[in-house]
């Protein structure tokens, strides 16, 4: 990880050895590469988790509130998308 974004988001930019690797096959664009809705305890979907991909090389991870009413943060996206047993 390269940073995180300063807004108190769950947001967090990769830091990539691009030299090590083959871009994937995108173009220079930036593309959506993963997304994943979060779901509470509750059943509640409060935001989501997207994994952008620019260049051909994943950039960054960000978490989207869609609400007010629960704060979403890496941790709590974490804690939603573990399987439930």
């Amino acid at each position: 990880m390269r940073s995180r974004c300063t807004c108190g988001c769950g947001t967090a930019y990769f830091a990539l050895d691009t030299s090590e690797v083959e871009p994937a096959p995108t173009g220079p664009r930036t593309v959506v590469a993963a997304e994943a809705q979060l779901f509470t305890e509750a059943g509640e979907c409060p935001g989501e988790v997207l994994v952008f991909a620019q260049g051909g090389y994943l950039s960054w991870l960000e978490v989207c509130s869609w609400s007010d009413d629960i704060e979403v943060t890496l941790a709590a996206a974490r804690r939603w998308l573990q399987p439930r047993s």
